[in-house]
């Protein structure tokens, strides 16, 4: 049995050893510092492209919500699966759902001295709206009074014109009408129908009156996001559900509710159903199958989840072509390292034979020089990692007027904790894989055709 020699003796000699030979060491490094940047920043674009399509992706809906409509078909048959109280309680049921959110849309015409403008009605629940990722620019949500108040999105002034005639609109002008929504009186038509034909003759010859006008208070306004960007709540305006419920059955009373579904005499349903049922399910995961679930049920559900899940599968695949890309400069150092191990191997055959003849353990042996090669890996990997960083801060500093165009937020390159990590282990232990054949190279010399060499 071999003498065994302690772990950080064989430390001391593997390091000792490498700068021996400066030169031929330093350009062996400087392999793996190639190749570990690479693999790096290649990664961290994908991932910081990955990253910034998901957040662009959330800013759009939430990525755990289903949305549940009512099927295609014809709307006036009593045959429709509805969105009722009924089907909200059944979902509940379902497994990994914590809740169901009602929606009730309609349109209404907002007017203000001599403009007029379309409001797109989105009726939600208090709960919801707490829920909601919207900076509010004045006032506050909806759900907190006890009558109809309306909350506005910031883009909703863009749709007001000026019905005199004068002025234009804001898309010819460019300019917003003088009206601020949080403090000026703003007059709500429900009956569009009523407005529109007020003036003219029915069919008994009469002149229709027009509609009655609701004095609306605001109750907010969504803050603006900002030149040139994009809100998703900013083209419609949002109120409690409850309260917009009874508000339009005190208005129709017996009359059919516009966006509201009729029997087959024609005749309105006493009760309201909602037009969108908004789900939430605990987990990413579990999104698919309750969309499948409802869809079997007959509904028409839609989620991000598989379109999101189809793109992550794309960027998988961009990330594994660009490691592949950096790995191959990861390879080429490997061979690099094999080279110097088998030169210096060549260059230390006697000294290999005199540990031999003193009886050092083989295993020793290899072990010193599969460390010479961890060590390479190592300091490469160090090194490697430094100029990563460098080069993600100069490539995000390069790009930040592109992200801003296409509104990608994180910068193009992203390295995570476990990025760091894992190509530091994969640098020592590619350095050590390309040492072992060095190594038992090493450990089979002849003691004595090793001494003998010059």
């Amino acid at each position: 049995m071999g003498i065994k020699m302690k772990f950080l003796d064989l430390l001391r000699m593997s390091s000792s050893n490498l700068w021996k030979r400066k030169v031929r060491t330093i350009l062996t490094v400087l392999g793996v510092v190639i190749g570990v940047a690479s693999i790096v920043v290649m990664v961290s674009l994908g991932l910081g492209l990955s990253r910034s399509l998901m957040a662009q992706y959330e800013s759009y809906g939430s990525l755990t919500q289903v949305t549940v409509n009512e099927p295609w078909g014809d709307s006036s048959t009593e045959e429709v699966k509805r969105l009722d109280q009924n089907l909200i309680d059944e979902i509940l049921m379902m497994e990994h759902v914590e809740s169901v959110y009602p929606m009730l849309r309609t349109q209404a015409l907002a007017k203000y001295g001599s403009y007029e403008g379309y409001l797109q009605l989105q009726g939600l629940p208090k709960a919801y709206f707490e829920d909601m990722d919207i900076k509010i620019g004045e006032g506050q949500l909806p759900g907190n009074d006890d009558k109809l108040t309306f909350f506005y999105g910031c883009q909703v002034l863009q749709d007001f014109y000026n019905s005199k005639g004068s002025g234009g609109s804001y898309w010819e002008t460019g300019v917003l009408p003088d009206i601020d929504l949080m403090k000026d009186p703003i007059f709500v038509i429900f009956d569009m129908d009523a407005y529109y034909a007020s003036g003219t003759p029915d069919e008994n010859g009469q002149t229709q009156k027009p509609p009655k006008k609701y004095l609306i208070e605001t109750c907010g306004v969504e803050a603006s996001p900002g030149e040139d960007e994009w809100s998703q709540y900013g083209w419609n305006t949002y109120c409690d559900i409850d309260e917009l419920i009874k508000e339009l059955k005190k208005i129709f009373k017996n009359k059919r509710i516009p966006g509201q579904p009729t029997t087959k005499t024609g005749k309105p349903y006493k009760e309201i159903f909602y037009s969108q049922l908004l789900v939430n399910v605990d987990s990413m995961d579990h999104v698919v199958a309750l969309q499948k679930a409802l869809t079997d049920m007959g509904y028409d559900a839609y989620s991000q989840a598989e379109w999101v899940e189809s793109e992550q599968k794309t960027m998988g695949y961009i990330q594994a072509v660009l490691g592949g890309i950096g790995a191959v400069s990861l390879f080429v150092a490997a061979i690099g390292i094999t080279n110097t191990m088998m030169m210096s191997i060549y260059e230390r055959t006697k000294e290999i034979g005199v540990m031999k003849v003193l009886g050092c353990d083989l295993r020793n042996i290899g072990s010193l020089f599969l460390m010479e090669a961890g060590f390479i890996g190592f300091i490469g990997g160090v090194i490697g990692l430094i100029l990563s960083f460098i080069l993600s801060v100069v490539i995000n500093k390069v790009s930040a007027g592109a992200n801003d165009y296409m509104n990608v937020s994180g910068g193009i390159s992203y390295i995570p904790v476990w990025l760091v990590l894992l190509s530091l282990v994969f640098a020592v232990m590619v350095g050590m894989l390309a040492g072992f054949f060095p190594a038992r190279r090493a450990m089979r010399l002849s003691p004595l055709a090793a001494i003998r060499n010059e």
